[in-house]
């Protein structure tokens, strides 16, 4: 690894912000240092400069918020920045100790929080923000990376924004939310971070890293970038597993199967179905694990006086555990069921696109006769009013419709057209 900013595609202006932010930051600290080498042994508990102190016009600042689209790099671009932070040059080498901790998540002074379930809690953030407010071990900052800030609840919101209007010595906090709308992240937290807004990368800028990181075949690469819509993580799915090939092959089969109410239902059922079991298939092992630990660490299995009355005692957590690992399932079902809707949007803006006889690209080249076909068949409006319905589904089920009501919904829409 060359460079923490290396996989950051697309990006080149957040780059060059971040790249100067990160320089202020440890310009900060060698004044500090120095103010305590001119001051001498009586200031040595005296904390160095703080971001919170820091002139905003030099680049450098306490808060920050990270916003894009799916897929455009925003925890990557947290984490990348992160590392130039603890980076003992200031640059995000990716060589030094600090680059090379911070990327692999084992920092000590680096959190990331990373939420499982379908939102973070007041308890979890007041317990992130007391340990935030301790002094740096590295002797550089503590940064605290939210993804997905769009999940806080309004209560750890408030603890958050206790901590951001008065922030710990050296303490930076890296949120990632999709935008600052206020259903994304509060009014008054985004009054007090800078904003880093990232674009959507273009098609040949994912498939490059995919070509350079992963060892991807250039057409390959080439195919899965488009597919993605830009999305790298997707890309570098769609590439590499051959399940998820399949998933999306029967994804993009929907629109040829809506012949009619019995079946748009039939097809909503295949769809929830097939997230479901795509869920379960990735919390599955991590469920098992976690359980068996928990259960070992009350004493399960032992023979010793009071195992068993430790195990009877114990029912309170395994219950909680369950109850964390029930809403991390939702979150991963629900996280399955939206790649689905995003390739079948794909679907009909490639019908829409070729119905307008725009000059852009297909997003799906493999099922682009097919878009065709509907083209001619619905005409621009009718390809508007399914690509309409598609993502009127996703809303509806990011504001917690049921998913099988929400998906029911969007199949008799495309089907009446």
């Amino acid at each position: 690894m060359s460079d923490v900013f290396a996989d950051l595609v697309g990006q080149d202006e957040a780059v060059v912000e971040l790249r100067r932010a990160a320089a202020a930051a440890a310009a900060v600290l060698r004044a500090g240092a120095a103010a305590l080498v001119a001051a001498g042994p009586a200031s040595a508990a005296e904390p160095a400069s703080t971001p919170g102190g820091v002139d905003p016009s030099t680049g450098m600042t306490h808060a920050w918020i990270f916003t894009g689209p799916p897929g455009s790099g925003r925890s990557v671009a947290a984490r990348a920045f992160a590392a130039a932070l603890q980076c003992v040059h200031g640059t995000g080498c990716g060589e030094c100790p600090g680059c090379h901790t911070t990327m692999g998540g084992t920092h000590a002074d680096v959190r990331m929080v990373v939420p499982e379930g379908l939102s973070i809690g007041v308890g979890e953030m007041r317990a992130l923000v007391l340990r935030a407010a301790s002094t740096p071990s590295g002797g550089r900052w503590q940064v605290v990376v939210i993804e997905d800030a769009d999940r806080l609840t309004e209560a750890a919101g408030n603890a958050l924004l206790k901590a951001i209007e008065e922030p710990p010595p050296r303490t930076v906090f890296l949120l990632c939310a999709p935008s600052t709308h206020p259903d994304d992240i509060s009014v008054t937290i985004r009054s007090r971070c800078r904003v880093v807004p990232l674009r959507q990368p273009p098609a040949t800028a994912v498939a490059e890293v995919l070509v350079r990181r992963d060892g991807i075949a250039p057409d390959v690469a080439q195919w899965a970038a488009a597919a993605a819509q830009g999305h790298v993580g997707r890309a570098r799915r769609l590439a590499r597993d051959p399940e998820a090939r399949k998933r999306r092959e029967a994804v993009l089969a929907v629109p040829r199967r809506l012949t009619g109410v019995g079946a748009a239902f039939d097809a909503a059922s295949a769809l929830i179905e097939a997230a479901e079991a795509e869920a379960e298939a990735a919390v599955t092992e991590s469920d098992t694990t976690e359980r068996a630990a928990l259960e070992t660490a009350l004493g399960a299995g032992g023979t010793g006086r009071g195992a068993a009355g430790a195990m009877r005692g114990a029912a309170g957590q395994l219950k909680e555990l369950e109850k964390r690992q029930k809403s991390r399932a939702t979150r991963a079902q629900r996280d399955a069921l939206d790649r689905a809707l995003v390739d079948l949007a794909g679907f009909y803006r490639d019908a829409l696109t070729m119905a307008l006889r725009a000059p852009v690209a297909p997003v799906h080249t493999d099922t682009a006769a097919l878009a065709g076909a509907g083209a001619q068949k619905w005409d621009a409006e009718g390809s508007l009013r399914r690509l309409e319905a598609v993502l009127a589904c996703r809303a509806a089920i990011e504001a917690n419709v049921k998913p099988r009501i929400a998906v029911e919904a969007m199949m008799l829409a495309l089907w009446k057209g």
